[in-house]
């Protein structure tokens, strides 16, 4: 189990949502991770924008720096393993084609533009998420 540290929450967000400002700015795009990371895996033929590239290699790359930095392992927080992570990325991926955008294209960018889709699949994000915290620890005992 996790602890919800309010101080750590407060700086992720605010660095998330500056980091959606930034980019919209620069480059006229919507920090959605699922589009960005998209970008990446089109067919050869397709655009790869070296935005993108440089998008996805500072979220690979953070944790590394911090773990130099304080000397500290990043915690792996999944108690399950290894293949259930892989099950849920895979969800996520597929969640995040069929709603056309994921919680940061959608929760963080959408939400400010007021985007009544946004809304509407920011909703449906936090439904399911709620879900899921209460089918793995109270059904099936996680």
């Amino acid at each position: 189990m996790t602890e919800f540290t309010p101080v750590s929450a407060l700086f992720g967000g605010a660095l998330i949502g500056c980091a959606a400002v930034m980019l919209m700015a620069a480059n006229g795009r919507i920090a959605g991770v699922s589009g960005i990371v998209a970008g990446l895996l089109r067919p050869a033929g397709g655009p790869l924008y070296l935005t993108s590239l440089a998008f996805v290699a500072g979220l690979v790359a953070a944790p590394l720096l911090l773990t130099l930095a304080t000397g500290d392992a990043i915690a792996q927080t999944v108690p399950s393993g290894l293949a259930t992570m892989g099950i849920a990325g895979a969800l996520v991926g597929f969640g995040t084609a069929i709603g056309s955008g994921c919680t940061s294209g959608h929760g963080v960018c959408g939400l400010a533009r007021l985007s009544p889709r946004s809304l509407a699949a920011t909703a449906v994000f936090m439904a399911v998420a709620v879900l899921t915290v209460f089918l793995v620890r109270h059904v099936f005992g996680a």
